[in-house]
């Protein structure tokens, strides 16, 4: 019975938490535009939360390095199930410019599980929209 509360609800307000891993910050830029009153992706029940406890979407930005590939595992770990991962911009998709550097770790899907992906470079926030919203259909589909 909780497990259908916490899916109902996901459905309605679904929590989300910005993990920008690096790059040149045009994709966290982004995410803050969706945010805005402009924007407004809180109509679709969406908040952002501080901690990955608290989160149901993980909106991840840049290319992952060898620095922040552990913490952002143990980020993953920490998020509660069932989680959804959303990688937003080229460099968290193929790594972009920083592929070929020595720090690179890999592009995020081979470091953790990928939902949904954003592209764009960087993605404008109706892209990131429509990325959170075919998500939750696509889960709501599922049931999940």
């Amino acid at each position: 019975m909780p497990l259908k509360v916490a899916t109902w609800a996901r459905k309605k307000s679904p929590w989300i938490m910005h993990v920008p891993c690096g790059g040149c910050n045009g994709c966290d830029i982004e995410i803050v535009a969706a945010l805005t009153p402009y924007y407004d992706l809180e109509r679709f029940g969406v908040l952002q939360k501080g901690s990955p406890r608290h989160a149901d979407i993980l909106l991840v930005t840049g290319p992952v390095t060898t620095q922040i590939q552990e913490s952002l595992k143990r980020i993953y770990d920490l998020t509660p199930n069932p989680k959804m991962i959303v990688a937003i911009g080229n460099c968290a998709i193929t790594g972009e410019i920083f592929a070929e550097g020595y720090t690179f770790a890999g592009p995020l899907d081979r470091i953790i599980p990928v939902d949904a992906y954003v592209p764009g470079c960087p993605p404008k926030p109706e892209a990131i929209l429509d990325g959170i919203v075919k998500l939750l259909q696509k889960n709501s589909e599922k049931g999940i």
